[in-house]
């Protein structure tokens, strides 16, 4: 009896865990190849809420792919773009300057690749009324992108993200509900870019949060960003547990 009991058991937790695997997903802009990754949530809902990623400057990563798989256990679909696509995936950080540089200057194919996320998203089984974007630093530039342009999305959450955008840029209203997270620290992030931002987020009439976390500078929730805060880029365990559990809230409040 009891070797019954285990062996259900064991059955139960292999097939809840299957569900909860990151899958490559392939697709395409064009002519190029983009390849993504998807998850579905181990304990589905009715309303199936969607989570999309937006990477880092180098591409997708590690931290990432730990981000889909604790959505994906939180009950959510999740997504991770790929925003540069095959043969453009950078080995090191001048090359990820490069490539962010463009996408940052080049605001409508970032929008376009997002979009094309977003679709893939759906296909896997999100309900397209009930998505959120979240991205962290050049994705949480790309999470306000999508507020900006009006891109179909209950809510953006932006964990160390740029928050600059061309000043001559036209505002048009922000209807998407939009979440900060910001290291009160964070270097890469000029006061008078700062200030911008949140004159912008007025003059649209956004419903919008910034939550500035004490002692914490660029890429705080990534644990591969290290431990030297004078390097401008660090981990703070602190300020990513506090993150998260914001981001979930929000998730709470924002989706069905």
């Amino acid at each position: 009896m009891k070797k019954s009991l285990f062996a259900l058991l064991g059955l139960f937790l292999i097939s809840n865990l299957s569900f909860a695997q990151l899958k490559t997903v392939k697709y395409n802009d064009g002519n190029q190849k983009l390849d993504g990754f998807s998850i579905a949530p181990v304990k589905g809902s009715k309303t199936k809420p969607g989570i999309l990623i937006l990477p880092a400057w180098k591409g997708i990563d590690a931290h990432s792919k730990r981000s889909a798989e604790k959505l994906s256990k939180l009950g959510y679909y999740a997504f991770i773009a790929d925003i540069y696509g095959e043969g453009n995936y950078p080995t090191n950080t001048q090359e990820a300057g490069k490539q962010a540089g463009f996408y940052k200057a080049n605001v409508t194919d970032y929008q376009r690749r997002i979009q094309l996320a977003l679709d893939q998203l759906v296909k896997s089984g999100a309900n397209a009324d009930n998505i959120v974007v979240i991205g962290y630093c050049f994705g949480g530039t790309g999470a306000l992108e999508v507020a900006r342009a009006g891109i179909k999305a209950q809510g953006v959450v932006s964990f160390h993200g740029g928050l600059g955008r061309d000043a001559s840029r036209v505002n048009n209203p922000i209807t998407t509900r939009v979440l900060v997270l910001h290291g009160a620290d964070d270097p890469y992030e000029p006061v008078a870019e700062i200030t911008a931002f949140q004159q912008e987020m007025r003059d649209t009439k956004a419903d919008w949060e910034m939550i500035y976390y004490a002692d914490a500078v660029h890429a705080f929730t990534e644990p591969e960003a290290g431990n030297d805060k004078s390097s401008g880029a660090a981990y703070n365990e602190k300020a990513a547990t506090r993150s998260w559990e914001r981001m979930k809230s929000f998730l709470k409040d924002v989706l069905k």
